[in-house]
């Protein structure tokens, strides 16, 4: 059978399979991320009925997906929310990292893997996945939420970090000179300072060259000037997501609203190959042999995220229920996670390495979204009721603001576009 011909036939099943997926998690009020995952770990290498045709055209789509993901994100906030947010955030980024970073590192030290090893796996267990946390905050209708603004302060803060994490990972597995990695890593600073730039200054500047009054060359420019400074920021050893979503920001007024219409059914058709793909890109059998190390990794990593998340939202001011929503929506490591284990394992570490974080990740992905839905349900609300009952009425302000921030509705100030 003919190379197309066949890549039509498996694309098109999946495709359609997708959607039966995402119609049987809607009737039962789940998020489809983890059937996606599952069915791509069905039809991927070493599952059941291994789909090779349509690979290439996956793994594209899914770094398709990730930036559309992110730019829909950036569209929904302004450049000067997002200033404040991460002003607001310094503190909370610093503890993130310390509490997530730190278990990986150890992790690695302690199964011998070396200092290189011990970097990677810190860069694996701490950054979560913008890409799955932005579907799950769209699925569960957050986007309007007291703590979005906090949930996506760390997701930016993470992702810049990475902008210069990658780079002194880079210069680590190859051993590079500090000369040579001192100019990398200062390549990557100036290229994040430059897009950040542009995108709080000369944010207007793009909205009037983009308009809204075609919708076909609407969609053509946003999604090109995304993909074009995605791949700039990623060719100078930046995040591709950071690019993105920095355009997001760019963009602003009607144009943006306009913008969200025309992109929503691509972002859901290209989100939903992400995930598919990362499930067709691993092997179960690979990971059978270090199941209970991920497991109990994930275990600790799921909590210290969840931990972070809390600490962040309290500081800025969230309620209790809008605590535990930014902890749990935080758990999912995806897309860094793995480019972070294939550079350590071309940096010659232990071989296990690469399935330890392809499991861990998947496992994450997976619990993620089920952890993120727990705060919703009654039995949680009826613990936060008791809790909030029980404490002493004299805390006066303390007490008001958590009521006020317990309300799913949107903040002042919030994502909602001028």
């Amino acid at each position: 059978m003919h190379h197309t011909t066949l890549l039509f036939i498996e694309v098109g099943a999946l495709l359609l399979g997708l959607s039966l997926l995402g119609r049987a998690a809607g009737k039962f009020g789940i998020s489809p991320i983890p059937l996606y995952l599952l069915a791509g770990l069905a039809f991927g290498t070493g599952g059941i009925l291994p789909l090779n045709a349509g690979e290439e055209f996956f793994e594209i789509g899914s770094q398709i997906g990730v930036v559309l993901l992110l730019v829909m994100l950036g569209l929904e906030y302004t450049a000067d929310e997002l200033v404040a947010s991460l002003r607001r955030s310094r503190r909370a980024g610093l503890i993130d990292g310390a509490l997530n970073a730190l278990p990986g590192a150890a992790f690695a030290l302690l199964l011998g893997w070396g200092p290189v090893a011990a970097f990677a796996l810190a860069g694996v267990t701490w950054v979560s996945s913008s890409g799955v946390v932005a579907k799950v905050v769209r699925d569960l209708g957050r986007l309007g939420n007291r703590e979005t603004p906090t949930v996506l302060s760390i997701l930016v803060m993470e992702d810049l970090a990475m902008a210069f994490y990658l780079p002194v990972l880079s210069t680590l597995v190859v051993g590079a000179g500090l000369l040579q990695g001192s100019l990398t890593v200062a390549i990557a600073v100036a290229a994040v300072t430059i897009i950040l730039f542009l995108a709080l200054r000369h944010g207007r500047v793009i909205s009037k060259v983009l308009s809204d009054r075609d919708p076909e060359a609407l969609i053509l420019g946003v999604l090109g000037l995304t993909m074009l400074i995605a791949g700039l920021a990623e060719a100078v050893s930046v995040s591709a997501a950071v690019g993105a979503f920095l355009v997001g920001i760019a963009i602003s007024g009607q144009l943006a609203h306009s913008a969200v219409e025309v992109l929503s059914p691509l972002r859901d058709l290209f989100a939903a190959i992400f995930f598919v793909f990362f499930g067709l890109a691993t092997d179960p059998r690979e990971m059978v042999p270090v199941l209970l190390p991920a497991a109990a990794l994930a275990v600790l990593t799921l909590a210290t995220k969840t931990l972070s998340g809390y600490l962040a939202a309290k500081h800025a001011g969230i309620g209790i229920p809008g605590r535990w929503r930014t902890g749990l929506t935080l758990t999912p490591r995806g897309e860094f996670s793995i480019v972070i284990a294939g550079l350590a394992i071309s940096a010659g570490v232990d071989t296990q390495f690469a399935a330890l974080a392809t499991a861990y990740v998947l496992m994450t992905v997976i619990a993620g979204p089920l952890l993120a839905r727990v705060p919703d349900t009654p039995w949680f609300k009826r613990a936060v009721r008791r809790r909030l009952s029980g404490e002493p009425r004299t805390a006066g302000p303390t007490v008001e603001a958590t009521s006020r921030s317990d309300s799913p509705e949107k903040a002042p100030g919030g994502p909602e576009r001028p």
